[in-house]
């Protein structure tokens, strides 16, 4: 069983605090139906709800994605976090004092490094702040002032500045923390036996995740250099890049203090301190230009809906594009604000005024819009043949949309630009679609049953009901001796715990028959549940009795003793009569 490094007892008081609906409530809406609660499933994109929770045992599952798990696994998943964070995070909330952790040896010091490392992080932001306020950080003063940041942007967004290449590591050795340790967290480096801060001579911008934690950096050089203007830190075990959003703390803590929309991405660090200071304090950026399908789900978890507001350059456009196609792929709707050529939000705030950048926000475009209004951008349709390729290149986006309607709505935009009848967009829509391959979204289940192992169906129907302790359970049967492979289940089973242990004990997710029989959906099963089940008993016991017959059978081949012969032909006698008459008194419980 699974060694999770918590006492199994504390666990379950842990989750007996922290009731699963009302935890799950916080994060997504949930409507009750029966005996249990339901809502559009936040990890994979649907419009028909089909994530349920289970108050009563204490559990989620998925009938679309088959994610499942108790209330620490919602939240691991989540808060993309692992276990010992969710754990902290309910804890939390339950005002529970946590018990020291004795997992493996390797999943302790793994989350004894992560500690440290976040604990130094920690210690290095802070002494950045620090200095911003000395004289020696006249030139970070001096950019500050110029780019108008205020006491509150400085201290919300944790701001501080790098005096030198040597101060920073003389602190941190001061505060106990290793070479190694520094090097392992991305603040320092080493160049002929010197180590050296990083970030050394630059202001410093700190990277948080939704939890508050400095996971590392970005700094920006202040004079000239040969260097690159912007530096972030490398990849550490508490710091991927593809996945961090700069400032996501702080539209987390919005959404807690006033709830949110919509979430208003940007470029730089720079351009999301400008955006608040305007009033847009949903605003975030990635870092770099690239949006990743992990920015998508991170940012999904605090709204749906997201306004894409890159710089008003061809690379800007080339990330929008790119940002569409991941945006969609995680089920986020988005809007594009298309900036003026060569801007950012920062100078166009600073240029043209809030009102202005509220205005384009307010008006941002659909995506099918905007993606026409680039191609159109590309081509002088006064030219044929520059209106043909416009013209295919419109009906390739309309043929990604999910409506006839909205097709139509499309396809007269098309005629008013380039002229072109109506119905000859259609038929070169029509042409376009059907050449393409058929996006086969639903696998028949029917068809995957009727191949698999006739067994497996079995033994995962006597396992889900001896796990969600169904009435129709033969109680005489000993299903250790029947099914004696899934021993750790059965034992469990038989313990009458709430259905959310089986996640304390085994790692579900990598256990795929446990994980199928938690989310069984017995319904289909209603009106004949008890008859099925003893059908699946007899399969079983049907196959056991076979096998042991054919062992038998080739034992008598090559035994030599007469006796043992006899004792061997009774028990043949046996077995050929319980399968005829379909008995399954072998697997009785003896009395002990």
């Amino acid at each position: 069983m699974l060694n999770k490094g918590y006492p199994t007892d504390w666990l379950s008081q842990l989750k007996q605090r922290n009731n699963i609906v009302s935890i799950i409530g916080k994060y997504i809406h949930l409507e009750k139906k029966g005996s249990k609660y339901w809502a559009c499933c936040p990890f994979h994109n649907e419009k028909t709800p089909s994530f349920t929770v289970s108050e009563e045992d204490g559990f989620f599952y998925c009938f679309g994605c088959k994610e499942s798990g108790d209330v620490i696994s919602f939240v691991q998943k989540y808060e993309s976090c692992d276990f010992t964070q969710a754990v902290e995070i309910l804890a939390k909330q339950a005002n529970m004092e946590i018990p020291e952790f004795k997992g493996e040896k390797d999943v302790v010091e793994k989350k004894q490094t992560r500690e440290r490392l976040l604990n130094l992080l920690d210690s290095t932001y802070k002494h950045y702040m620090k200095n911003l306020y000395l004289p020696q950080a006249k030139p970070a003063q001096e950019y500050i002032k110029q780019r108008g940041f205020t006491r509150r942007e400085l201290e919300d967004f944790k701001i501080g500045y790098s005096l030198n290449w040597n101060e920073l590591i003389e602190e941190l050795r001061r505060l106990g923390y290793t070479y190694k340790e520094m090097l392992d967290a991305g603040v320092a480096q080493c160049k002929n036996n010197h180590y050296y801060d990083v970030m050394a001579e630059r202001l410093v911008f700190p990277i948080f995740n939704s939890f508050g934690e400095c996971v590392g950096f970005s700094a920006r050089v202040l004079g000239k250099t040969d260097y690159a203007k912007y530096k972030n830190t490398a990849e550490t075990l508490v710091f991927q890049k593809g996945k961090v959003v700069f400032g996501i703390n702080v539209v987390k803590a919005l959404k807690q203090r006033e709830g949110l929309k919509s979430i208003i991405i940007v470029e730089g660090q720079i351009d999301v301190i400008a955006m608040h200071r305007a009033g847009f304090k949903n605003t975030v950026a990635c870092m770099g230009t690239a949006l990743t399908k992990e920015n998508a789900k991170e940012i999904k978890k605090l709204s749906p809906n997201v306004i894409l507001c890159f710089d008003g350059d061809e690379a800007g456009i080339k990330a929008t594009t790119r940002s569409i196609d991941i945006l969609k792929e995680e089920g986020v709707n988005a809007l594009i604000v298309p900036l003026p050529d060569k801007h950012d939000p920062d100078e166009i705030i600073k240029e043209k005024g809030v009102e202005f950048m509220a205005n384009l926000i307010n008006n941002a475009m659909p995506v099918t819009d905007y993606l026409l209004s680039i191609e159109l951008n590309k081509y002088d349709i006064s030219q044929a043949d520059q209106k043909g390729k416009y013209t295919r290149s419109a009906l390739e986006i309309i043929s990604k949309l999910d409506s006839n309607s909205a097709e139509d709505a499309y396809l007269d935009k098309v005629r008013e630009i380039t002229t072109i009848p109506i119905d000859i967009l259609r038929r070169d829509l029509n042409n376009i679609k059907n050449k393409k391959p058929i996006n086969v979204e639903k696998v028949d289940t029917n068809v995957l049953t009727s191949r698999e192992n006739g067994n497996i169906r079995a033994i995962r129907f006597i396992l889900g009901s001896l796990i969600f302790h169904k009435a129709y359970v033969n109680k005489l049967i000993d299903y250790n001796k029947l099914l004696p492979k899934y021993k750790d289940i059965i034992d469990l089973a038989n313990k009458n715990l709430p259905i959310s242990a089986f996640y304390d004990y085994f790692d579900v997710d990598n256990y795929p028959i446990l994980k199928d029989c938690l989310g069984m959906d017995f319904t289909q099963y209603q009106n004949n549940a008890e008859q099925y089940f003893n059908e699946c008993l007899w399969l079983i016991a049907n196959q056991r009795l076979i096998d042991e017959q054919s062992e038998l059978t080739e034992k008598f081949k090559t035994c030599q003793d007469r006796q043992e012969r006899t004792e061997i032909v009774t028990k043949l006698n046996a077995l050929n009569k319980a399968i005829r008459e379909k008995k399954l008194e072998e697997f009785y419980v003896r009395d002990k």
